[in-house]
């Protein structure tokens, strides 16, 4: 269970606005822009939000899940499910603020910005399926091969308004899960063979990774459209105010204490806890129920009775879930960007992490498979804190981006370019004046 965003946004072109650099003059010294002060093009509360992400994916990976007395550890229980749904929203942060934020992207512009994400998803997909052949998932469940499926996914979403975006939103909340429902009823879970998927279980079971990178998986992407969905809202709002990263802050509490509320009284009061109770001892899963309803769950729920999508557990793609999950995301999210305005150089080493996530979160994939590190989880931990923070520190001293990143960067320009240069030819009377827009620029590293 965990993870996942990885890359910074940056300024594309000078016709798309950032949510660092405002489009409109503050209304009052209340709306201060946040990071637009001199030598500032960034929130760079969004880079530690996303390194607080990587934390607790590294929390849920290497820490153990139950203390000494069966109970739940702190650490756990606010890491898991948090973390992975924390990366998934700020993608959609990022994606909003290289797609022209509240302006309908058309023509060049949404073509450009088309290839440059599909060229993303490639390449963060073939790692994923690299990484697949030598993570095993008793270690952790690689979550980009999902990714790559949701970046495809939001290709239509970037041309969409807020409106439509919320909108859609609640739509997926609703509809997807009950739909994930019928489907796994009708057709079985997730293989055990398929967890971690790989190149070579993708070329020999290709409808059955597809499945589950959809449907059935640790991450199903269908269900976390929501997630990139209400990323893409909060982005197309002036995010870069005071007032409007206070307002989302308090809009995700809101949103976490309505779930979290709504879940309570479905299963103490509405008699949900008993139906949940009858199914697991009809099936002789009473202690799968009960590990469900505390740890979390691995993507999906069971599909012996429609009351499990009362239930907000972790990490489960119920509805209830998915809104827990974006209100806390929202929280953290507005709450790291004015913190980052008080004290952001105490905010330094999430953020060196949450600028380079691929490289971090790769690296931390791979340091967990070496035979020679600790066998006691808290000093294996440790050890990656201060070997990923180091690492992030001394690299962005002397680089701009991650090596991963600069290289899926390069690919997804190389992408965008190739493809404004072709849809320009025959629509020159549709083309901007030389000089005023960089056309086929990639979008901003939102992974």
């Amino acid at each position: 269970m965990a993870q996942s965003t990885l890359e910074r946004p940056e300024v594309v072109a000078p016709s798309i606005a950032h949510a660092c650099e405002p489009a409109t003059p503050p209304a009052s010294p209340t709306d201060t822009p946040l990071g637009s002060g001199p030598g500032q093009r960034r929130i760079t509360g969004i880079d530690a939000a996303r390194g607080l992400a990587l934390l607790g994916m590294m929390v849920v990976h290497l820490l153990p899940a139950y203390s000494a007395d069966g109970s739940l550890t702190l650490p756990w229980s606010l890491s898991v499910g948090y973390a992975s749904a924390l990366f998934a929203v700020v993608a959609g942060v990022g994606l909003a603020m290289t797609s022209g934020r509240p302006e309908r992207m058309v023509g060049r512009r949404y073509a450009a910005a088309s290839a440059s994400l599909a060229a993303r998803a490639v390449a963060i997909g073939a790692l994923g399926l690299l990484l697949g052949f030598v993570v095993p998932s008793d270690n952790a469940l690689v979550i980009l091969p999902y990714y790559a499926v949701l970046f495809v996914l939001a290709i239509p979403l970037i041309r969409l308004s807020r409106p439509w975006l919320l909108a859609l939103t609640v739509g997926v909340v609703v509809l997807v899960p009950a739909a994930s429902h019928l489907w796994r009823a009708a057709h079985g879970g997730m293989s055990e063979d398929l967890v971690n998927p790989s190149l070579w279980t993708l070329a020999a079971q290709p409808g059955e990774v597809m499945s589950l990178l959809l449907v059935s998986g640790a991450y199903p992407a269908l269900a976390w459209t929501a997630y990139i969905c209400a990323g893409l809202a909060v982005g197309r709002s002036a995010l870069a105010l005071r007032s409007s990263a206070a307002g989302i802050m308090v809009l995700g509490v809101a949103l976490a204490a309505a779930a979290s509320s709504a879940s309570w009284f479905f299963l103490e009061r509405a008699g949900g806890r008993d139906a949940l109770d009858s199914a697991a001892a009809a099936s002789s899963s009473v202690s799968t129920e009960l590990d469900l309803l505390s740890a979390g769950a691995e993507g999906t729920l069971p599909t012996n009775t429609w009351w499990w999508l009362a239930t907000d557990v972790p990490h489960s793609g119920a509805p209830l879930d998915l809104l827990l999950r974006i209100g806390v995301a929202l929280a953290v999210l507005g709450g790291m960007v004015l913190l980052s305005r008080a004290v952001g150089g105490l905010l330094r080493p999430l953020t060196v992490v949450g600028s380079m996530p691929l490289t971090m979160y790769t690296t931390h994939l791979l340091l967990l498979v070496q035979p020679w590190m600790p066998s006691d989880p808290v000093v294996a931990f440790l050890i990656q804190l201060v070997a990923l923070t180091a690492l992030a520190w001394v690299w962005s001293t002397y680089f701009e981006r991650g090596p991963l990143e600069q290289v899926v960067r390069y690919l997804a320009l190389a992408a965008s370019r190739q493809v404004s240069a072709g849809t320009s030819v025959g629509h020159r009377s549709h083309a901007q004046p030389r000089g005023r827009h960089r056309v086929g620029r990639a979008p901003a590293q939102v992974f």
